[in-house]
């Protein structure tokens, strides 16, 4: 099963309410060029307190799914084959069209899921080009290039690059915090943190969040996970500090 970038944190993306409507239907029309798939159930699914919780399924037959249903409040959910889960998705009113190939994820048809796909598109655009730099510098010293000089140039390109995809992640998570991306992007933005942590980017967000985003559940652990860590990073600091101190003081 081909892979996205943000599959890893699928587990993180979370029930969220929007709006309310009795009146309102989704309808998941799909389409596979991926053989292994035909024959195979795919399953919608939510979290819902700490567990994943199918929405609606559908067999793969020749290819095509459907699903549809009444949407009480926007969510969002996964799509998932078996236990693996191959990408997000929002569902709310409207048509969303799935596409699934051996080279592509995509959801298009709504207002929420063209805005996700955008943005996946983009911002793995980001890090292919990130990645091109290891090869783009074997290409230039291959050529000739001073190893020095291009190591110099590169690492630059690459901060510069770095920079974008996070000013990007985080203007997005800004533009969307009182809808259902906002949170979600945001809790994968974390999962790629080794452990919760306060950083710059993190206190940016936070710093102009609506009270809705902050008392999102798994939010608010995040942040109070990240905030326990850094008291024990700065109380952990403070003893190597002092200890440093002593045995400086100690030398004869």
């Amino acid at each position: 099963m081909i892979r996205m970038s943000v599959n890893r944190i699928l587990p993180l993306l979370l029930l969220l309410v929007f709006f309310t409507s009795c009146a309102r239907k989704y309808k998941v029309e799909g389409s596979s060029s991926v053989t292994s798939l035909d024959g195979k159930m795919l399953f919608l699914k939510t979290l819902q307190n700490g567990q994943w919780v199918a929405v609606d399924s559908a067999e793969v037959i020749h290819g095509l799914f459907s699903m549809k249903g009444p949407v009480d409040s926007v969510m969002m959910v996964t799509l998932y084959m078996d236990d693996e889960g191959i990408m997000p998705l929002v569902l709310e009113d409207g048509k969303i069209e799935v596409s699934i190939s051996n080279t592509q994820l995509a959801a298009k048809g709504t207002l929420l899921n063209d805005r996700l796909y955008e943005f996946i598109e983009k911002r793995n655009a980001l890090e292919l080009q990130i990645e091109e730099l290891d090869r783009k510098e074997a290409r230039m010293v291959l050529d000739g290039a001073n190893l020095e000089d291009v190591h110099k140039e590169l690492a630059k390109e690459g901060e510069a690059l770095v920079e974008e995809m996070n000013n990007y992640v985080k203007q997005f998570i800004i533009d969307n915090n009182e809808n259902v991306l906002g949170p979600s992007v945001f809790m994968m933005m974390c999962s790629t943190l080794p452990y919760p942590v306060m950083t710059p980017q993190i206190e940016d967000i936070m710093r102009t969040a609506p009270l809705a985003f902050k008392q999102n559940q798994l939010i608010k652990e995040f942040l109070s996970k990240a905030k326990e860590n850094m008291q024990l990073i700065e109380e952990h600091r403070r003893v190597r500090q002092n200890a440093s101190t002593d045995t400086s003081a100690n030398k004869p």
